[in-house]
C-alpha cells in the first residue's frame, strides 16, 4: 500500500456534503451533455458518457437528471460553445494545482482563474509546468467499513488493478485507466459497494503542508472548486490529520 494524498478524500468529503448542491448537480448535466453530443447518448458505447454518469451517481445526482442532460445532448445544440482546457500553476508551499475546465470564454475563465489563484498566495502557471507531476490512472473508492483488507486487495489485484490504498476510512482501488472498466465491474459483481469510480489524475508525489500555508491552499482549492466552469481539481497536497483538524477548528 502506498501512502496517499489527502486532498482526494477531502474534495470528495466536500462535495457530498456541499450545501451548493445545485450548482454540482449543473456541472454534473453539463459533464454530461458535452460527453453524449461527442460520443452519442448510449453508455454501452461512450466510455466518456459512462465515466461521466458514474461521477455524477457518486455524487448522487438524480437519473431523472441524468437523462435530461443526455436528452439535451441528442435534441440540441447545447454543449457545442464549450471549450475544454488544462490550466496549471502552484498553491501556497508549492502544491501543485491542476484543473479540468469546460468554458464557453476562455478569456473570462482564464482571469476568474488568475484572480483566484492570486488571491489565495498561489500562481497560475504555463502549460505543462505541473502536469508531468501527475498520471492518468482509474480511480474506484469502497467504504472500509465492515470490508475485509485482505479479501478485497485479492480480488482487485485479480481482475486487473494495480495499487489498493486505505486512508480515512475508504479503500482507493488504483488502476490503468485500460482496466478501470473490468476492475470496476469485478469489484461490483464481488458485492462490494462502490463509492465513487472514475478516471483521475494521481499526483506521483506529494507536498505536506501545515499552518498557513494549509489554511491558505485548502481555501484556494475550495474556491476553484466552486468556480462554474471548472470541472475537477487535482493537487498533490498531503496534510496531516492534526493539521486539517486545527484549520477546520
Amino acid at each position: 500500500m502506498a501512502g496517499h494524498s489527502k486532498w482526494d478524500n477531502i474534495k470528495h468529503k466536500k462535495a457530498k456534503e456541499d450545501a451548493r448542491r445545485g450548482k454540482l448537480f449543473t456541472k454534473m448535466a453539463r459533464l454530461i451533455t458535452v460527453a453524449a453530443r461527442e460520443g452519442g447518448p448510449d453508455p454501452s458505447t461512450n466510455f466518456r458518457l459512462r465515466l461521466a454518469i458514474d461521477k455524477a451517481r457518486s455524487y448522487n445526482v438524480p437519473n431523472e437528471n441524468i437523462e435530461r442532460a443526455i436528452k439535451r445532448a441528442v435534441g440540441g445544440t447545447e454543449g457545442d460553445a464549450y471549450e475544454e482546457l488544462i490550466y496549471e500553476g502552484y498553491g501556497p508551499g508549492g502544491v501543485a494545482v491542476m484543473l479540468q475546465i469546460m468554458t464557453d470564454n476562455r478569456n473570462r475563465t482564464a482571469a476568474d482563474i488568475r484572480h483566484l489563484f492570486s488571491k489565495y498566495g498561489g500562481n497560475l502557471g504555463e502549460s505543462g509546468c505541473v502536469a508531468w507531476m501527475f498520471e492518468r490512472k482509474g480511480e474506484i473508492r469502497v467504504n472500509a467499513e465492515g470490508v475485509d483488507e485482505d479479501e478485497l486487495m485479492m480480488a482487485a489485484v485479480e481482475a486487473g488493478a494495480e495499487d489498493v490504498e486505505v486512508s480515512d476510512g475508504v479503500y482507493t482501488i488504483w488502476t490503468e485507466p485500460e482496466s478501470y472498466q473490468s476492475v470496476q465491474e469485478a469489484l461490483s459483481a464481488g458485492g462490494w459497494t462502490i463509492e465513487s469510480a472514475g478516471i483521475t489524475m494521481r499526483p506521483k508525489n506529494t507536498v505536506s503542508v501545515e499552518g498557513e500555508n494549509a489554511k491558505k491552499l485548502l481555501a484556494l482549492l475550495d474556491a476553484l472548486e466552486d468556480h462554474d466552469d471548472v470541472q475537477d481539481v487535482y493537487a498533490n497536497l498531503d496534510i496531516s490529520e492534526e493539521a486539517l483538524q486545527a484549520i477546520q477548528n
